[in-house]
C-alpha cells in the first residue's frame, strides 16, 4: 500500500509515506489504490481508497492538508488541515497536520527539520523543478521557522526517471547540461528530475548524506506505481505525505 523513506525512520515523531497502486478497490485502468480525485474514477472508490490509506498510516482524513496543484511554484504555510487551491508545496510546523501532494510522474519531495520541527511536501514536475520549487520551499521554511538547511533531511520520491522522460528542446533548454542528455538516434533529450532536485537541495545547504532518493520509477516499476505518461492519462494518482505527530 505504501513505502516509507528509510531516512525518516530515525525520527519516531515523523510519519512519511509514498503510496503505491496496491491495496485499493478501483478497477482498471485505475487499479487499484487510486488516491486522485480528478481522474474519472468513481468518487466512492477514491473515498474508500483514501480511508484505507489514512487508516494504514494511523491518521484521520480530518488531519489532512492538500492543494489543487497547478505546476507552479507557489508555497502555502499551512496552519490547519483542509483543501486549498493553487499551491504546489505546503509547509507547516504544526503537529498532527498531514501535508500531501499528488503524483503520477512528477517528483514528490518531502522535507523535515528536526530542530525547528517543521515539514514540507513538494510537487515538483518539470515546470516546478525549473522554477526551483524545492529550493523555494526550503527558503520558505527558513523565513517562517528559522530552519537551517544543514539540519534538514529530505526524500526525493518516485517519479519518471531519466531513461523514460523524453522531452523536446523547448523543455530541455531549461535544464543544466549535467541533468540532461541528447539521444542522437531519437533526436530527443532525456531529463533527470531527481538529479535536478537533488542539486537544488545540495546547493541550498542540505548535506547529501541527509537526502534519500527513491530507487523506483513510475514507468519502469509501473506494476507498483501510476504513470500518467506511460498509461496515456488513463490511470490513478499516488500520494506522498509527511507529518509531525504527537503520538
Amino acid at each position: 500500500m505504501f513505502r516509507s523513506p528509510a531516512l525518516f525512520e530515525q525520527f519516531p515523531d515523523v510519519i512519511a509515506a509514498e503510496s503505491t497502486r496496491h491495496g485499493g478497490v478501483s478497477p482498471t485502468p485505475f487499479f487499484s489504490l487510486n488516491l486522485g480525485q480528478s481522474t474519472g474514477d468513481s468518487a466512492t472508490h477514491i473515498e474508500e481508497n483514501r480511508r484505507r490509506f489514512w487508516q494504514a498510516l494511523g491518521v484521520s482524513a480530518s488531519q489532512v492538508a492538500k492543494s489543487h496543484q497547478v505546476h507552479g511554484s507557489d508555497i502555502l504555510t499551512v496552519t490547519q488541515p483542509g483543501h486549498y487551491d493553487g499551491y504546489d508545496a505546503l509547509v507547516t510546523n504544526r503537529a498532527n497536520i498531514v501535508l500531501t501532494v499528488t503524483i503520477a510522474d512528477c517528483t514528490p519531495v518531502l522535507l523535515y527539520d528536526p530542530v525547528q520541527r517543521a515539514v514540507a511536501a513538494i510537487h515538483a514536475g518539470w515546470r516546478g523543478t525549473v522554477q526551483q520549487i524545492t529550493a523555494k520551499a526550503l527558503m520558505k521554511m527558513q523565513d517562517e521557522y528559522g530552519t537551517d538547511p544543514a539540519d534538514c533531511y529530505a526524500y526525493i520520491g518516485t517519479c519518471i526517471d531519466e531513461c523514460s522522460f523524453e522531452v523536446g528542446e523547448d523543455v530541455a533548454g531549461h535544464f543544466a547540461e549535467e541533468h540532461k542528455r541528447y539521444d542522437n538516434g531519437l533526436q530527443k533529450y532525456f531529463v533527470d528530475l531527481k538529479a535536478t532536485n537533488l542539486a537544488q537541495l545540495r546547493d541550498a545547504g542540505i548535506p547529501e548524506d541527509q537526502v534519500e532518493v527513491s530507487p523506483y520509477s513510475t514507468v519502469l516499476h509501473n506494476e507498483d506505481y501510476f504513470s500518467y505518461r506511460l498509461e496515456k492519462g488513463q490511470t490513478g494518482r499516488l500520494l506522498a505525505a509527511i507529518a509531525i505527530c504527537n503520538r
